[in-house]
């Protein structure tokens, strides 16, 4: 009863969070520490664009982390949402700010 209700209080919260931020990254630590290269990635990136967005610091909550690879299913962290999209993780982040497809993304919701 508790893991389910754990789980189903961790998605509620992921889809509260990226419900109320246009561009929201969950990650290993913050945006001024990040805890693993792929997420310091994920932050330059984000930083680069110039584009306010929010942290989610899935280290600091167990059900977070692990809620947010099933909310998305997608196995690993960073993840970005943009609009409550799932948009991927570094690699796919990496490749869509050099074709200049995330630049566009981002600052179409923005207008």
């Amino acid at each position: 009863m508790s893991e389910h209700k754990a789980v189903s209080d961790a998605k509620e919260r992921i889809g509260e969070i990226v419900g109320k931020n246009d561009v929201v990254l969950f990650m290993k630590g913050t945006n001024l520490f990040p805890q693993c290269g792929f997420s310091s990635r994920a932050v330059a990136i984000l930083d680069h664009l110039g584009v306010p967005y929010e942290t989610v610091d899935v280290l600091q909550d167990p059900e977070i982390r692990q809620g947010i690879k099933d909310y998305s299913d997608w196995p690993t962290v960073p993840q970005l949402y943009v609009k409550g999209e799932f948009v991927g993780g570094s690699d796919i982040m990496m490749e869509m700010f050099e074709s200049g497809e995330l630049k566009q993304l981002v600052e179409q919701d923005s207008q």
